[in-house]
């Protein structure tokens, strides 16, 4: 290759302090202190979170000279997205803080984006790896919408009110990271096929987390502060993972084209992560690894691994398989053509999941 050849330029961010431990939450002024923030801060929270956390960020913020406001949303829809925006140009918010689920920080990273300000994520939940990443998902007509959003520039992870939502989360986050063992195959699978770019940092990286979870699911219970402590690092590596790549592929492959088809067939039933979970289990059965290995990772922590425990029907689960490979553009295992009828119940069968 001649010199001249080489044109290829990427720019890799990342969050810059990724906070974590019991208490944290109460340091979020010297943290914005620390970023060169300043002026007016908008926190986008919602309905059960405002009290969980929003009121004291807003306390500790408003004793920090802050000048603080606070706008309460729901899901991840356009309209809320233009909820968040509008309230944060009235203000003119100087920064956003996404405080809550996956939605609430979604939000808040989108705005950010779209408004060219800078965000803090502060999740009070971890239902799955999009704490520290610049993806983001919203609700479109026809299922979500992964879309580019903003790069956190802090991340604060205060595991004492964490541990305090619902254990169901914590356990979807989890099962989220481990669908990583499938993501990084299917992206392998893309790269030797198709020649499409790799990045081996990321791939460890997303392994790294995988396997942290998986090596771990016996400790990870219930109402187990430590448990938090356990899975909450990998869940925010996992993030990053994906801005080492420039995209979501070491966190997403047909596990999570598997969901998304079920968002669309059985919209509200699963979780994101649990459903990414019963994908990556059969997902790994199609790749020929230890599907069982990570069904039985998912059994310990306590996360679905059929479609019985989701509620769902059998028949749901195969029209899913069937229609995974149209949810996006994205080369996997599933092919272009994606399963027959027979060969989705089959597989659904022989790994349990029906």
């Amino acid at each position: 290759m001649d010199e001249g050849d080489f044109t290829k330029a990427r720019s890799i961010i990342f969050p810059r302090n990724v906070l974590v431990g019991h208490g944290v939450l109460g340091q979020i002024p010297e943290v914005c202190k620390e970023f060169g923030l300043s002026g007016t801060a908008l926190l986008v929270t919602g309905p059960k979170t405002k009290d969980v956390a929003s009121e004291k960020i807003k306390m500790r913020l408003d004793d920090g000279g802050y000048d603080v406001h606070s706008v309460v949303v729901g899901e991840a829809t356009k309209d809320n997205l233009d909820k968040v925006e509008e309230v944060a140009r009235e203000v003119k918010a100087n920064f956003l803080i996404g405080i809550g689920g996956g939605s609430k920080i979604d939000l808040a990273k989108m705005a950010a984006k779209d408004l060219g300000v800078e965000f803090i994520s502060v999740p009070t939940s971890a239902s799955h790896d999009g704490i520290a990443s610049g993806r983001a998902s919203i609700k479109g007509e026809d299922g979500p919408l992964s879309l580019d959003a903003k790069v956190p520039l802090g991340v604060v992870a205060d595991t004492s009110v964490i541990v305090q939502a619902p254990y169901r989360l914590l356990a979807s986050g989890c099962a989220d990271v481990i669908s990583n063992s499938t993501a990084v195959k299917d992206w392998e699978f893309a790269r030797k096929l198709r020649g499409e770019e790799f990045s081996r940092s990321a791939y460890s990286l997303a392994v790294y987390t995988a396997e942290t979870i998986i090596d771990n699911a016996d400790i990870i219970k219930p109402n187990q502060e430590e448990s938090v402590w356990v899975a909450i690092r990998p869940i925010i590596i996992s993030g990053i993972s994906m801005s080492v790549a420039g995209s979501s592929r070491p966190t997403s492959g047909s596990e999570h084209m598997f969901s998304h088809a079920m968002d669309r067939i059985c919209p509200g039933r699963g979780l994101h992560g649990e459903q990414c979970g019963i994908g990556a289990i059969m997902m790994m059965y199609l790749h020929g690894g230890d599907w069982k290995r990570i069904r039985d990772a998912l059994i310990k922590i306590g996360a679905p691994t059929s479609a019985k425990e989701l509620g769902i029907p059998s028949e749901k689960i195969i029209e899913a398989l069937v229609t995974a490979h149209k949810v996006r553009s994205r080369f996997t295992i599933l092919g272009q053509e994606g399963l027959t009828y027979e060969a989705a119940e089959h597989l659904a069968t022989i790994t349990k999941v029906i």
